[in-house]
């Protein structure tokens, strides 16, 4: 099944790519790896949730936070590569959790993003991960991830 029906079935309609904060790229292409800049949780330009995961937002926010970061992640690369399908898989995340002090379960937050890779794209959407912790993060979302993927040749 395409990217495109599996998104259609969650019901998923992918928005425009954002349009970078600051001087730089939205995605960068290194021969068959594309790496995207980190991305927070906007829809519609504006952030679904905001602040701490552990004081502001429960875990399960964040998780949904992860999820719509990753959606736009996935316009991101639908804007640099023109065709989701031509993915041959999900590389590696590295995602920031906009944590608390003392909250240390950044792993479950990020699980929102993974798990959405892997209901889209199956065993290519399984992917090495880090989920690290941050003081505070830009414009006070409480997520951010970066991604690389491989394109098929």
């Amino acid at each position: 099944m395409s990217v495109y029906k599996k998104l259609e079935k969650l019901g998923i309609e992918l928005p425009d790519a954002p349009k970078p904060a600051a001087v730089y790229v939205p995605a960068k292409r290194f021969g068959n790896l594309v790496y995207t800049s980190g991305q927070d949780c906007r829809k519609e330009g504006k952030l679904i949730y905001e602040g701490k995961i552990g004081t502001d937002l429960s875990i399960e926010q964040g998780y949904e936070a992860s999820r719509q970061v990753m959606i736009n992640c996935l316009a991101v690369l639908q804007e640099e590569i023109g065709d989701l399908n031509k993915i041959k898989q999900v590389v590696k995340l590295l995602a920031f959790v906009n944590s608390a002090p003392g909250f240390v379960e950044q792993p479950y937050v990020i699980n929102g993003a993974s798990e959405f890779l892997v209901d889209v794209f199956g065993e290519k959407g399984k992917h090495a991960r880090s989920a690290l912790a941050s003081n505070e993060l830009p414009f006070n979302t409480p997520v951010e991830i970066e991604m690389i993927v491989e394109l098929e040749d």
